[in-house]
Parts: structure tokens; C-alpha cells; sequence
């Protein structure tokens, strides 16, 4: 029997930090996929798990700082990808990456990623993922070992293992987002990326030179200090999720943590940041 889910279109002003605190409190009633846009989020409930009872203990919804109104409607999984081959075209960073589906023609360029998201994040099209991939085409991974955390449809892992990384682990707390992961790892033939599921806590011993993450601010701002434990002297730390305003926030803990800011890129507010440890 084909799963269906449950996709709530929030409208939030001002966007932060009001998404921010409406997504971790959605997490916390069952809700396991987000997707920001530029009114405020999309989220994704499995349809059995629904209760909107359960909205009453979001207490930003509440909260008269802000605005916030939604709309319900149910998706089947899989007309996820009814729709997005509807809509979806490739994607091209840097006249090096292609960012595309199965159902477009191979391009010509260094790096050709075939994605098919499913419910999962991360095809490029979002400013985050696509700054986050300019950023990977700049850095030498060759031979290095990477962890790439919130990893959605897996498209920075396998960027980062088509330019030769030794080894990297792709880490996401959704349950399709692994899946999926898991699928388009294997599309690409990249062998040497092990997909978990779980959230930072899976980390314990691992050290890399490479760590990218792709969150959201409030999970970044709680887990920088755990990525700095895992990270060779010199390693770098690569970060997107947040707006152009959460930069120095994030950059102070960074600092915190011995991280030194060196760069970041900009898009349409949002923000990817290059740190070295």
C-alpha cells in the first residue's frame, strides 16, 4: 500500500527566527521533513501519525511577535516525483557541476550528479545547496576524508566523491532522506560514501578534514561544537542552512570553538560559510 503524507504550507513573517523555532517544535510531534521557502516552510507528516490536536503544543503558533498561517493538503510519495519531473530542470554550477535527473540527457561537464529527491532534500535548486556545491568545486578533497551532515538526497556526498575523496560518511535524521540517499549514492557508482541515519550523535570516534552542513541555524549554532571535535587541524567546515542576518551569530560560535571564518557566499539572503579549524 502506496504511504501518503500530510505537507503543511506555512506562511511565517518575519521569517526568522520564527521558522526556525516552528520547524524544531514541528520535530517534535512527529513531522521529519522540511523544506524553507521563501514565504517560510513546507512540512511533511506521515498521514497516519497526524493529529491537529497535536498543533496545540507548538507554541510559536501562538506567539503574537509573529505571523504565521498554514494550509493542509496530502501527497502520495510518490507523486513527489510526478511533480518535480513536472518542474525540474538541471542544474549547472559553475559550468562544472550538472545537477540533473535520470530522465535528462548525460551533460557534458567534470561532474554529472544524477538526482531523483523523492521526499528528500537537496537537488540544487535551493540557494543553500547550490552555494554549497560552488563551495566544494573550489576545495582540494582529493584523498581526504569528508562527512557530510543533513545529507538529503545525498548530492554534496557524491559531488565530494567525484572529486576523489578517501571516504565519506552522509548523515541524515529523516527516514526517506536515507533512503534516498541511499538510492542516489548507488545511481552515481560512488562506493566510498557510507549512508547513516541519525543526527550528530553518531559521531564519536571519526575524525575528517572535510565537514559540510546544511541545516538550519538552530541545529547548527547546537552541533558546531561537536563537528570542531571531529576535525583534523586545518580541516575546514563548510555551513549553509541560515540568512545573510544569522552570519555573525554563527560565526561567533564558530570562534568559540577555534573555528576561523574565511568566507562566504550569498544568495537571494541566504548564506554558505567557509571556516578552518
Amino acid at each position: 500500500m502506496q504511504e501518503r503524507f500530510l505537507e503543511l504550507k506555512f506562511t511565517v513573517h518575519p521569517l526568522q527566527p520564527a521558522t526556525d523555532i516552528l520547524m524544531a517544535e514541528l520535530g517534535e510531534i512527529g513531522f521529519d521533513s522540511f523544506v524553507e521557502t521563501k514565504e517560510g516552510m513546507q512540512a511533511y507528516i506521515k498521514k497516519e501519525l497526524w493529529n491537529p490536536i497535536d498543533l496545540k503544543d507548538v507554541q510559536i503558533l501562538s506567539n503574537t511577535d509573529f505571523s504565521i498561517t498554514y494550509e493542509v493538503g496530502e501527497i502520495a510519495q510518490a507523486n513527489w516525483n510526478e511533480q518535480w519531473e513536472k518542474n525540474f530542470d538541471p542544474i549547472l554550477v559553475d559550468n562544472q557541476c550538472m545537477v540533473r535527473a535520470p530522465f535528462h540527457d548525460r551533460s557534458d561537464v567534470d561532474f554529472d550528479i544524477v538526482i531523483t529527491p523523492k521526499m528528500s532534500f537537496g537537488t540544487g535548486h535551493h540557494e543553500t545547496t547550490h552555494m554549497m556545491l560552488k563551495f566544494i568545486l573550489t576545495l582540494n578533497i582529493e584523498g581526504k576524508n569528508v562527512l557530510d551532515m543533513g545529507c538529503g538526497t545525498g548530492v554534496l556526498a557524491i559531488l565530494a566523491s567525484m572529486k576523489g575523496a578517501h571516504s565519506i560518511d552522509a548523515i541524515d535524521i529523516d527516514n526517506w532522506s536515507y533512503l534516498n540517499a541511499l538510492e542516489n549514492v548507488s545511481g552515481n557508482s560512488c562506493d566510498g560514501i557510507t549512508v547513516l541515519e541519525g543526527d550528530a550523535a553518531l559521531l564519536t570516534n571519526q575524525s575528517y578534514d572535510i565537514i559540510l552542513a546544511n541545516i538550519n541555524r538552530n541545529i547548527l549554532l547546537s552541533d558546531i561544537s561537536i563537528y570542531s571535535k571531529h576535525l583534523v587541524k586545518g580541516g575546514i567546515l563548510l555551513l549553509s542552512g541560515f540568512y545573510k542576518e544569522d552570519l555573525a551569530l554563527i560565526s561567533k560560535e564558530c570562534a568559540a570553538q577555534g573555528l576561523s571564518f574565511q568566507e562566504n557566499l550569498e544568495k537571494n539572503n541566504w548564506v554558505a560559510a567557509k571556516y578552518v579549524f
